[in-house]
């Protein structure tokens, strides 16, 4: 039995479904910048992050801007979406860091759905805060402004409670920030600044901290 991948969801389930996950997985690297999945992939096979930071994104062709949608760390699993509906996901994926994923035969974790009940048990609420997640970003784009969206982001980063946002900035480039919040490089450097001339906030290399919480919820 291997090390359960250092995996919270697998290291709650037992044994024997751990020894069916060792017979069919098997480890993948993809190197930071690396677009990872081409072709067919994704309807055949599925993914959980070991290590390393992978996000799901969009590119308008002609503005060559960007939208991330997630950015998936240890123990995030992608694509739930074909995982459901055995469709193709016009999504991008690339890695942000040097990444290690386990990965399955989607069919084989479609049967675990189906009938191992602590299984499901773990999925289905996984999925779902995907969902919200999904939804606030929506929300957030259609009613905020960038300065808005910037501050929320910086808020849930400090937020233990939101899994998909918490210390999520940590050796993210502005770059990255700005495809999150549905902007470019210079508007996010542009608030950040305006933050950090509140001190509001305080930067060092990759890492933003906040420094007057209440003000920033003000």
């Amino acid at each position: 039995m291997q090390n359960n991948y250092n995996i919270r969801l697998f290291q709650e389930l037992d044994e024997s479904f751990l020894s069916q996950i060792d017979r069919h997985a098997k480890m993948v690297h993809f190197k930071k910048g690396e677009l990872p999945f081409f072709h067919d992939d994704l309807l055949e096979n599925f993914y959980f992050i070991v290590e390393g930071k992978l996000k799901s994104y969009q590119m308008n062709l002609q503005t060559l801007k960007e939208q991330t949608f997630f950015i998936y760390r240890r123990g995030d699993m992608l694509d739930t979406i074909i995982l459901l509906d055995s469709k193709p996901h016009e999504v991008l994926y690339k890695a942000l860091e040097n990444t290690h994923a386990l990965q399955l035969p989607i069919e084989k974790v479609r049967e675990w759905i189906d009938t191992d009940a602590h299984f499901k048990e773990k999925f289905f609420p996984y999925l779902a805060t995907q969902m919200r997640h999904t939804e606030e970003l929506a929300a957030d784009l259609s009613l905020y402004d960038t300065a808005t969206r910037l501050k929320k982001l910086l808020l849930e980063n400090d937020n233990p409670k939101n899994r998909f946002a918490y210390s999520l900035l940590q050796n993210l480039s502005n770059t990255e920030i700005a495809n999150l919040t549905g902007t470019v490089r210079h508007v996010i450097e542009r608030h950040l600044k305006e933050l950090k001339e509140e001190n509001i906030v305080s930067t060092s290399k990759k890492n933003i901290s906040i420094t007057d919480k209440n003000k920033l919820l003000d």
